[in-house]
């Protein structure tokens, strides 16, 4: 399911950004004082010693169609390493040439592309959400082409693993019962090894990949996160964000909101990815029917009750951050009605996202001007802050700590589209990197207001602008 490969050396790197954090975690400290070393090994030009890279085979039905022959096209596995935690992560470049599964592309990628993910993942990351991480960006000193000639890059990207959905279907579509066996046991003892004992080791392991996805797409609904491409090869195993193309943060709340420039039906929409979720688990409870029961129409049965359980569980864990983002942490069961309206009232008054929930944590300690301006003084919403007040206060907590709670889990600062564009223009067409680690070093800090950064937690003021996304890099 892997092929050798080598990165194609670039003529001038440079080194944009370093996660030495990350790199302290990875007891890759030492690189950080070697620059020169760095810029050879993260742009591909030097091979660490031990290090045999290879690109993975994947398939994946992407837009809903199922293609066959995907795999690493642009990218390539340096090998894995062990953090100070005793993890077990892979270090993996991408952009850095052709490999065997680049299907006539060159492998490489824009610079663009490549901050743009260094930047959203490790903002995801601040905020709680599981995802791959950036440990460096290569400026590489040539151009490549795309609509138009752009600088290129290279990324360094960190995960729990790059094993994928569409690496199951891609060993299920060869009929090799012992190779999907295989990837599920790897699978097992490298990321849920507390099912291998069990008496169902396969279905465990389905039931434990579900559970971490329906987390995680909880989470990204929570702060108004759209992936864009939900595709099968672009869902980890581990349950970890990955792939970072047409991504975006929401602005205005409108449920049906995508981000990719060829979404035309709106598939991966915002109100969409819970769906998604579980048409993506279908496809790999597919995949593990063999493994499952010797009799497939047991197998199919025991999977399906699995896959029943997917919404009731996202559910679950949507209900328990929304309740979180509005200052409740005991349970009712009117709550969801609660949030329901609330979303109804911002979908109707376009309220921004992230604004809202921030705004609310001042109304109780004062500052009710800001969150009725957001809906424009109308009386639906004054009855509904009534009603969440009257909420509220069964929680026998005062404003004040509730408040702050809630401003712990509802970020002030997020990647915003506009200011995500700004710096990237700055960083490709100008050779200007302040702006891009400007915002970087905001997003460092998202539930912490601070004045001078006023202009980072607004939305942009045209809301006509649409950005242009793409799949990929």
């Amino acid at each position: 399911m892997c092929k050798k490969s080598y990165a194609t050396p670039a003529p001038s790197p440079e080194l944009l950004i370093f996660n030495n954090s990350l790199a302290e975690e990875l007891n890759l400290s030492s690189l950080a004082k070697d620059r020169s070393r760095c810029i050879e090994i993260f742009s591909g030009s030097e091979i660490l010693q031990g290090s045999q890279p290879i690109a993975q085979a994947y398939a994946g039905h992407q837009f809903g169609h199922f293609n066959p022959t995907l795999g690493d096209g642009r990218a390539l596995l340096l090998g894995e390493i062990v953090n100070t935690n005793g993890e077990l992560k892979d270090i993996q470049l991408k952009g850095s040439g052709p490999t065997p599964f680049s299907r006539r592309g060159d492998g490489k990628s824009a610079l663009g592309p490549v901050l743009r993910e260094y930047l959203i993942s490790e903002s995801m990351y601040v905020l709680g959400i599981p995802t791959t991480r950036a440990l460096a960006a290569i400026k590489t000193g040539e151009n490549v082409q795309r609509e138009q000639e752009l600088p290129g890059g290279v990324m360094t990207r960190v995960a729990s693993s790059h094993i994928r959905v569409g690496s199951f279907e891609y060993a299920y579509k060869s009929k090799n019962q012992s190779l999907i066996r295989d990837l599920a046991d790897y699978s097992i003892n490298r990321h849920f090894p507390e099912t291998a004992a069990v008496e169902n080791p396969y279905l465990a392991f389905f039931a434990a990949v579900c559970n971490e996805q329906a987390s995680l797409v909880a989470n990204w609904m929570s702060i108004g996160f759209i992936h864009g491409v939900m595709n099968t090869d672009n869902m980890t195993i581990s349950g970890e964000t990955i792939d970072y193309g047409p991504c975006a943060f929401m602005d205005a709340y409108d449920p049906s909101t995508v981000f990719s420039s060829i979404d035309n039906n709106g598939r991966y929409s915002y109100e969409n990815q819970p769906k998604i979720l579980t048409w993506n688990l279908t496809r790999l409870a597919e995949t593990l029917i063999p493994l499952v029961h010797k009799d497939q129409n047991e197998a199919i049965k025991l999977l399906t009750e699995v896959l029943q359980l997917i919404r009731p569980v996202y559910t679950n864990y949507w209900l328990s951050s929304m309740r979180s983002k509005i200052g409740l942490s005991k349970e009712d069961q009117d709550d969801i009605n609660l949030i329901s309206q609330l979303l109804n009232l911002m979908k109707t008054y376009k309220v921004d996202f992230t604004l809202c929930f921030r705004y609310l944590s001042k109304a109780l300690v004062g500052d009710i001007k800001s969150i009725k301006n957001l809906f424009k003084n109308d009386i639906a919403f004054d009855n509904w802050m009534t009603l969440w007040k009257e909420r509220v206060s069964q929680e026998s907590i005062s404003d004040e700590k509730i408040a702050s709670s809630m401003n712990a889990v509802n970020p002030l600062y997020i990647p915003r589209n506009h200011k995500v564009e700004e710096a990237l223009e700055a960083a490709v067409f100008e050779n200007n990197m302040k702006p891009f680690l400007k915002l970087h070093d905001i997003l460092k800090n998202p539930y912490n207001e601070v004045k001078e950064f006023h202009e980072y937690e607004k939305p942009v003021k045209n809301s006509s602008v649409r950005y242009k996304t793409f799949c990929g890099t």
